[in-house]
């Protein structure tokens, strides 16, 4: 977490990165450039080689500041904000496909990607494999003459499952295939793709990297060689962040390690307790020793976030809302990476492959004793009513 880019701390780029108080009269918190167009002196004088801002579609002085700081972040030569995760993800994928390509993803993938590459680029005849993931060898398996895009998720965001990246990466380059990550659940705080070979890193900046709940955005991060083609999925679908958004996430990336600290701290003390309940069929988290790619987990990530999944001895529905239903200090909601701990009833497939039920929880910044005792009385209260 602490490793130096260029000469300052990972907490430093969160804090300074990109911004310059002088250009902006001092101020320590930089302006939000809240117009859509912006006006020149002469006709010469209007044009992106004099270096001047022209229309916020393209580009805009706030969002440049969040451009610079997530890709020195990531270890990226460049990044472009987006209005969503979604708007970040299929832009980074339809940038390097065409027609008669195909796709290899891992199956457990956030499911509206899963969605894109399924079902609505199959309308442009694009292909895709689902893969489990977890070994280099699935994508050996998957691979095709026209396979051109491997798109990766580690962990995925319902069963933790980790793709051994630098395996996987190596043997896409070996093949000219692209390689595309989804960064959000571990964030560049505990992970770092670009290091291990991925190509383009895309975030839900929704999550950890805004942290507050209360913005909608997505990232892309990648080398200056892809970057135009995204950046023209940007301007062309228009899919953009608007500039208080990105003000938004600025802020929320001065606390960034802080919070992730935190998360990672609770998450921890909560998963181990849940991991020893007798209603608890089994705990899935990357952090705990019990966790099959434990190791791998070590290796490729420097901690842990507060998002993970666990199954109920009570394989059932009506046990797995019971559950939810009776928290107190959980939130019910789909989102995570927010200062709140939240929880969702889902049907999760487990490490041996088996279909089981239990709930994905978000740990937040509530204190975890709080949120023990909170889920000590739910499964009580479930297991009274016969679930």
């Amino acid at each position: 977490m602490n490793e130096d880019i260029d000469g300052l701390s990972f907490e430093e780029i969160c804090i300074h990165w990109g911004e310059d108080p002088e250009r902006y009269m001092g101020s320590v918190v930089p302006p939000i450039f809240q117009n859509s167009l912006f006006t020149a002196p002469s006709v010469e004088a209007r044009s992106r080689k004099a270096g001047r801002y022209i229309y916020t579609r393209e580009s805009n002085p706030t969002t440049d500041i969040l451009n610079a700081k997530i890709a020195a972040l990531e270890g990226a030569e460049e990044a472009r904000c987006f209005a969503s995760g979604m708007a970040a993800i299929s832009a980074a994928v339809m940038s390097q496909l065409r027609s008669g390509d195909h796709v290899v993803c891992v199956k457990n993938v956030y499911y509206p990607a899963r969605v894109l590459l399924q079902d609505y680029l199959n309308r442009f005849g694009v292909e895709v494999s689902f893969v489990r993931g977890t070994s280099v060898e699935d994508f050996e398996q998957a691979l095709r003459p026209n396979t051109r895009l491997f798109y990766l998720e580690s962990p995925t965001s319902i069963n933790l499952w980790l793709q051994p990246l630098e395996e996987v990466c190596a043997f896409a380059r070996a093949h000219g295939i692209t390689t595309i990550i989804d960064n959000t659940w571990a964030t560049p705080v505990f992970q770092r793709p670009i290091q291990m070979g991925v190509d383009i890193v895309v975030h839900s900046a929704s999550k950890y990297l805004g942290g507050h709940s209360d913005v909608i955005a997505g990232v892309v991060c990648t080398s200056r060689q892809h970057i135009e083609a995204i950046h023209r999925e940007m301007t062309l679908i228009g899919g953009i962040l608007d500039p208080f958004a990105a003000w938004l996430i600025l802020r929320g990336l001065r606390t960034l390690p802080a919070r992730l600290r935190q998360h990672q701290q609770s998450a921890l003390r909560v998963a181990q307790w849940l991991s020893e309940h007798p209603a608890v069929h089994r705990v899935l988290y990357p952090g705990l020793p019990s966790h099959p790619q434990y190791e791998l987990a070590c290796r490729q990530m420097s901690g842990f976030s507060g998002l993970f999944s666990f199954t109920l001895k009570h394989n059932s529905r009506e046990a797995a809302v019971g559950v939810v239903d009776a928290l107190k200090t959980f939130h019910i909601g789909v989102s995570w990476g927010g200062y709140e701990s939240l929880a969702l009833p889902m049907l999760i497939e487990d490490y041996d492959g088996e279909q089981r039920w239990g709930l994905r929880v978000h740990i937040g910044l509530e204190q975890p004793e709080s949120l023990i005792a909170d889920l000590e009385q739910a499964l009580r209260h479930a297991e009274d009513k016969g679930h």
